[in-house]
């Protein structure tokens, strides 16, 4: 499998598990040419878009991997729609979370801050806009924050979606709570434990629904939401989090799950509410991940399994955004930044149109002209 990244470095190691540790960092690595800070692409919807970052403690159950917590305190990014143009834009990540992001990864090639400088499009604290809104939820892949995901909430909300990404804390390198302290990975000590898979998606389901029962009445803007539609998406273990999260709670209507390996076990009956895979060329069917294949078999509503030619683990996430301003460079032959952006966006964005909004979107239905990097399984793509 060819690897978006020529450095040997946690971000650039795209493997085909959700948890797989990062590559030690390359000692003689240069310090990257310093161009400027990154500028997320922005969104094509018609509504600007607002963020604000709420916190919730869940007070009946003890933290999973801080046995000195008797609570679960998460982090929750919202980007809504907002009639606000103006105004200061929110941060992709505080400076502190930047450089535990990318020692963790064993990036050495850049100033430690460098990603907290990336220019985002929502304007922080907006008033939100709309009514009876659809709630997309998002999920990161494993040691990363949901942050990594902000290119594509930001296109969902201004196309019209509530999006509630949940920073998971102790699995991603760092996470800021309510008080200013910042969470590290302790969940990165037992990734190598059996059945750690199955404990984290088992974890995230039960965060998800936390949410969703409390985010009423911690968000005094909750009553955008319509509570009759909610889907959930993620990247990685995030995505093995969506097909958790629906056995867990009927409340999730669709998911999408955007190359994750998967954990949760579906029941012989089937998952009837709607999903799709998105998945990079990992994912063919009959390919070293037989998780989707598996999976397939008992999807028994509407589904899909895409996979996007030339793609890599991290083309579904901004990394690929942000990798030439940490000094990561691009293999030969593979997906474009832009490209991998607009093809993640589109699709996921058609999919929640179609389950949530009920717009039929012929897009899903067959290959296009405009996007022939993306192929329909299992029928017309084969082992990779």
């Amino acid at each position: 499998m060819r690897r978006l990244l020529t450095l040997a470095a946690g971000l650039a190691v795209y493997a085909t598990s959700a948890c797989s540790a990062p590559a030690p960092p390359r000692a003689d690595a240069p310090r990257a040419e310093r161009t400027g800070p990154a500028t997320l692409p922005a969104p094509t919807g018609p509504h600007p878009v607002g963020t604000t970052v709420l916190y919730l403690k869940d007070a009946s159950r003890p933290d999973p991997w801080n046995l000195d917590a008797d609570a679960r305190e998460l982090k929750v990014t919202l980007w809504y729609p907002t009639k606000q143009r103006d105004g200061q834009r929110s941060p992709y990540m505080t400076a502190k979370e930047a450089e535990l992001l990318l020692r963790g990864s064993g990036v050495s090639t850049a100033p430690y801050d460098t990603l907290s400088k990336t220019r985002t499009n929502a304007v922080k604290d907006a008033e939100p806009a709309g009514r009876k809104l659809p709630l997309v939820v998002l999920s990161p892949g494993f040691t990363k924050p949901v942050s990594t995901l902000t290119s594509l909430a930001e296109e969902l909300a201004s196309r019209g979606y509530v999006v509630a990404g949940i920073d998971h804390t102790y699995e991603s390198y760092a996470t800021t709570l309510s008080d200013g302290r910042v969470a590290e990975c302790l969940a990165c000590d037992s990734d190598t434990d059996p059945g750690f898979g199955t404990g984290v998606v088992q974890g995230r389901a039960a965060d998800v629904s936390f949410v969703l029962d409390h985010l009423a009445s911690k968000w005094q803007h909750s009553d955008l939401i319509d509570r009759e539609r909610i889907a959930m998406v993620g990247q990685s273990i995030g995505g093995a989090g969506a097909v958790a999260a629906m056995i867990k709670d009927p409340r999730v209507r669709a998911g999408i799950d955007m190359d994750g390996t998967t954990y949760a076990r579906i029941s012989t009956s089937g998952l009837s509410r709607p999903f799709m895979f998105l998945g990079s060329a990992q994912h063919v069917p009959g390919g070293r991940d037989n998780s989707w294949d598996r999976d397939w078999k008992l999807l028994t509503g509407w589904k899909r399994w895409l996979v996007l030619s030339d793609a890599e683990h991290q083309s579904f996430t901004d990394i690929p955004l942000v990798a030439d301003v940490i000094g990561l460079e691009p293999l030969p032959g593979m997906l474009p930044a832009a490209r991998g952006a607009e093809l993640t966006r589109t699709y996921v964005a058609a999919f929640l149109d179609q389950q949530l909004k009920s717009q039929r979107q012929p897009l899903l239905d067959k290959r296009s002209s405009r996007y022939p990097e993306v192929t329909f399984c299992p029928a017309t793509c084969g082992r990779s």
